[in-house]
């Protein structure tokens, strides 16, 4: 069954549950029929300024937040790129990770992995027992991982890698920003990204970048960090409240609403607010579960993302069957990724949703699985 019999011209806002991208306000999407304005002018570099302020309190950082025109995917082969120069470890628990990984290898880079199973968190101690019997550039890690909802203690990953002064600490953090607390600065990671389109609920785009002073040192000695994600660019750049290339600027347009926003919110209250959905998404599997139908979180108690929740089905229920379903009654909910899609939906419950908003999914939902 197609997923177009509800077009997002009908579907109402607050209705559109992917992990990614998240619904967008209307206010933050009106804000992209700004008319253009050079992206080398006075005016742009106050605008940048603004802009440049608003990140770092958000982003809870008195670091650089360097922006770019590209998908997190780019971001995280510009952290493998200006951080490794021979050989680095890979924490790995499902698709997201995976890529990083696949992202040093395709940059050149010897890559080891700690690989744990889809659904599975690592763990500090054996974390260490790696980097006791390996030297390497650098550990890459998933905050939030996206195909499966769990939730990485990455500060107390940061701390065992801060015992091996050589190697840094790259986070992907793509559903985590925005929904989790983050303390770059504090938990001494060294290059953490995200994407626009996620808990940040901003159109498709952007992705945001925080550097360490010990990864911009890392940088000037890198061997092959190109061009398009060389970081010395975009500090240079940064420096002068510019970009080092052409931005996406009717995108940054709703950046800048959805800064002011977001703030608006406070930082705490929106980590809160991600929470007490999580926690309601989480309460509803085990009342279905009670009711009878046999539905599953797949992250673990106490490492779970209050951005997405990966529900297992039960045997015989297909996931694109259920999310079909759900589309007929114009709402939508994600399905599952890659060797999870047909044994799992996923719910988004994150950026600016409502709590009222959830309750009406998962009686759609409740209605679709009974």
């Amino acid at each position: 069954m197609s997923q177009t019999a509800t077009g997002p011209a009908e579907r109402p806002y607050g209705r559109f549950f992917l992990p990614g991208p998240t619904e967008v306000h209307p206010e933050v999407l009106a804000a992209q029929t700004r008319p253009m304005m050079s992206h080398r002018g006075v005016n742009s570099q106050a605008f940048m300024r603004g802009v440049q302020d608003d990140l770092q309190e958000v982003f809870c950082t008195k670091r650089p937040v360097f922006i770019a025109t590209s998908s997190a995917t780019g971001l995280m082969e510009a952290a493998v790129r200006n951080a490794g120069r021979t050989k680095i470890l890979s924490l790995t628990n499902g698709a997201f990770s995976e890529r990083f990984a696949a992202i040093g290898r395709a940059c050149g880079l010897e890559v080891d992995t700690y690989q744990v199973a889809w659904g599975e968190t690592h763990d500090p101690d054996v974390l260490r027992a790696h980097l006791e019997n390996g030297v390497y550039d650098a550990v890459t890690m998933a905050h939030s991982e996206t195909s499966t909802g769990v939730l990485n203690d990455i500060q107390a990953l940061a701390t065992v890698v801060h015992d091996f002064p050589d190697t840094l600490v790259l986070v992907d953090s793509v559903t985590g920003f925005g929904a989790v607390e983050l303390r770059p600065d504090d938990w001494g990671i060294d290059f953490v990204l995200t994407g626009s389109q996620k808990a940040f609920a901003l159109p498709p785009g952007l992705s945001f970048g925080v550097p360490s002073a010990r990864m911009m040192e890392r940088a000037k000695e890198a061997p092959y960090r190109g061009y398009y994600f060389d970081l010395l660019l975009f500090q240079q750049n940064h420096e002068k409240d510019q970009s080092p290339t052409t931005p996406a600027l009717s995108v940054l347009y709703s950046l800048e609403v959805q800064l002011t926003r977001m703030l608006a919110e406070g930082m705490e209250a929106r980590w809160a607010r991600h929470a007490e959905m999580a926690q309601r998404t989480w309460d509803w599997v085990d009342e279905m579960r009670g009711a009878g139908i046999p539905l599953q979180v797949m992250a673990p108690e106490g490492h779970r993302s209050p951005s997405v929740t990966t529900v297992l089905l039960p045997d015989g229920v297909s996931g694109p069957d259920v999310t079909d379903s759900v589309v007929d009654r114009g709402w939508l909910v994600g399905g599952g990724y890659g060797k999870l899609k047909s044994t799992t939906i996923r719910v988004g419950h994150m950026g600016d949703h409502t709590m009222d908003e959830l309750n009406g999914l998962l009686a759609v939902l409740t209605g679709v699985l009974s």
